[in-house]
């Protein structure tokens, strides 16, 4: 046995006792996906057409839009998240703003058949 400390006529001895202290509710939480938020902007109705692949524990989900207008969200649950926009009208600029976490990526395009390839992790 150890001694801890000495109070007159008294003595604290280790036994061998050990404490748990409560941990905080954060720290026992599993770790949660972040969520992915896409927003589409630019000329009011302008078409697209977008790709997603949403990427979660090596696990591919796809989503396809054909024919989206703006303006358009998006929310998905994952990891990472890679697509492919395109714009399908002429004359129209498209804004894509994809935010995940501290994360964000923004991209621009103005002219039929404008391209962008996004990516966020």
């Amino acid at each position: 046995m150890k001694r801890l400390w000495t109070w007159p006529g008294a003595t604290l001895l280790a036994i061998g006792l050990t404490i748990h202290l409560p941990l905080s509710a954060q720290s026992l939480e599993v770790p949660s996906m972040n969520p992915i938020r896409i927003t589409m902007e630019g000329t009011e109705g302008a078409a697209f057409s977008a790709h997603w692949r949403i990427t979660h524990e090596g696990e591919t989900t796809e989503h396809i839009e054909e024919n989206g207008t703006v303006p358009a969200e998006f929310s998905f649950e994952g990891t990472a998240l890679e697509g492919t926009v395109k714009l399908l009208s002429d004359g129209d600029r498209l804004e894509v703003d994809i935010q995940k976490g501290t994360n964000r990526s923004r991209s621009s395009t103005q002219g039929k058949g404008g391209t962008l390839t996004v990516s966020i992790r």
